[in-house]
């Protein structure tokens, strides 16, 4: 972390231009006749009394009154801060006023007349004649004393305005943990359920088959168990996942349906992707793209265009039953797939393109995912 990204290191910067800002409005305030050393004297009480109303102000009277919507006694606050520094410096101004050159001073010590400097301007010595102390309010401290309560306002409402956004972001994230996690507890005992039905199945027609199945769903188990926890795994053990998933599902499939599944023994380059975010997707084309009395194609194309790229292309048999405008790939997937499509704008927001369309003059259904890691 950098030193300017550090929250504490910008809240203390933005506190030393306050200062240095305050410095600068009260130090060139016109010298009201006084030395260089009683000048100094009484703009430097000055400027510690508009430290203290900058903090009381910004740390006490905004989160307690203003925040409150106590508007009233809050603007009895900023009034009565305004009166006591004014107050505070005219008093100041009349017990520090200058003797005439050579005459006693404060303590007994005399003061030398003011040096005079070339050229006009506020500071003490200055060709232009200062004036002495006046019955009125001082414009210079009124101004500065306003400039220091409204800063301190400011700054309690952007400090206020930072946590509240950091405290909905952290609640935001914890909202995102939590829902994506439910979204994968009940991914996990979908698919198990699907599973086990159809091994049940084939130890009902084959027991060769039922125990090369129970392998098969071993190896997917433990994906399940200990890669579908994790919030990523490698793209390769996804694609082992899936061609385990294939070859489980084609055990029980009849000749008559044709079933291509194309995917890398290897990927291109080795990245990170949601575990199990393929497979409702071919569990879909599995549930809904197989009739038991007509001919069945499904196709499944898993490919790694870019090294930051990966493209799934499912096109399964589109039946007449239920009708084509009616087919939805929440209704047709249920669970699995709406959940799916729920962890994509969770996880890969704006990163990732969805389409699920009627292919081959509307007999077939294909869906195509194209994530950008």
């Amino acid at each position: 972390m950098t030193f300017l990204s550090s929250r504490r290191a910008q809240t203390g910067l933005l506190h030393a231009v306050i200062w240095v800002l305050l410095g600068v409005t009260v130090f060139t305030q016109p010298t009201m006749g006084l030395s260089t050393a009683r000048y100094f004297l009484l703009q430097a009480g000055l400027f510690v009394l508009s430290l203290a109303a900058f903090y009381v102000n910004a740390d006490w009277a905004v989160p307690h009154l203003l925040y409150r919507r106590r508007l009233v006694a809050y603007l009895l606050f900023l009034l009565g801060i305004v009166a006591a520094v004014v107050f505070a410096h005219r008093t100041g101004q009349r017990l520090l006023a200058a003797p005439r050159p050579g005459g006693p001073s404060l303590g007994g010590i005399r003061d030398a007349p003011p040096r005079r400097a070339p050229g006009p301007g506020p500071w003490p010595g200055s060709r232009v004649p200062s004036r002495g102390p006046t019955d009125g309010v001082n414009p210079a401290v009124l101004f500065s004393t306003l400039l220091v309560l409204g800063l301190g306002t400011s700054v309690a409402a952007v400090q206020r305005g930072q946590r509240d956004a950091l405290a909905r972001s952290v609640l935001e994230q914890e909202k995102l943990a939590a829902e994506l996690g439910m979204l994968k507890a009940q991914i996990n005992p979908h698919f198990l359920f699907n599973t086990l039905n159809n091994i049940y199945a084939l130890t009902l027609l084959d027991g060769e088959q039922a125990r090369r199945s129970l392998q098969r769903l071993s190896r997917m188990l433990r994906h399940v168990l200990y890669g579908a926890p994790t919030d990523q795994v490698p793209l390769g053990q996804e694609i082992s996942f899936l061609r385990d998933y294939v070859e489980l599902m084609q055990l029980r499939l009849a000749k008559r349906v044709q079933l291509i599944f194309t995917a890398p023994d290897a990927p291109a380059a080795e990245v990170l992707i949601a575990p199990m975010l393929f497979q409702p997707f071919v569990e879909n084309a599995f549930k809904h793209g197989v009739s038991a009395t007509a001919p069945s194609r499904i196709v499944i194309e898993l490919r790694q265009p870019t090294a930051h790229t990966v493209e799934l292309r499912v096109c399964n048999t589109l039946f007449p039953d239920p009708p084509v405008e009616e087919v939805d790939a929440e209704e047709s997937g249920g669970i699995g797939l709406a959940n799916t499509r729920r962890r994509l704008d969770l996880l890969y927001p704006g990163a990732y393109r969805l389409t699920v369309t009627p292919a081959n003059d509307h007999h077939e259904y294909e869906i195509c995912l194209l994530l950008m890691l």
